[in-house]
């Protein structure tokens, strides 16, 4: 999914109050988290990761890995901050602007 810049926009301002709801850290980017990533994506539709210090690798491509392993969309990568957003498809939360 394409997000327009008005979008993004908007999914950025619903994302900067929701806190992290998981860190990678040093064994980076695993099966198990993709599959938490999953999980996480049936009852949030955005959600916002942390890449911990620890972690040697870019966090754009760990974002990017996520994304294209659970179906999601890169809002932005802030930083070591995350945002994915995921539609849901029999509960949709959020309505994006045109």
């Amino acid at each position: 999914m394409t997000l327009t810049s008005k979008q993004r926009a908007y999914l950025m301002s619903l994302a900067s109050n929701l806190d992290v709801i998981m860190n990678i850290g040093k064994a980076s980017l695993t099966d198990e988290i993709i599959n938490a990533v999953e999980e996480t994506f049936n009852t949030h539709e955005l959600i916002k990761i942390g890449v911990l210090k620890n972690c040697t690798d870019d966090p754009r491509a760990i974002a990017e890995a996520i994304a294209e392993n659970t179906g999601s969309t890169v809002v932005k990568v802030i930083g070591k901050k995350i945002i994915l957003y995921k539609k849901d498809r029999d509960n949709q939360q959020i309505i994006l602007p045109r």
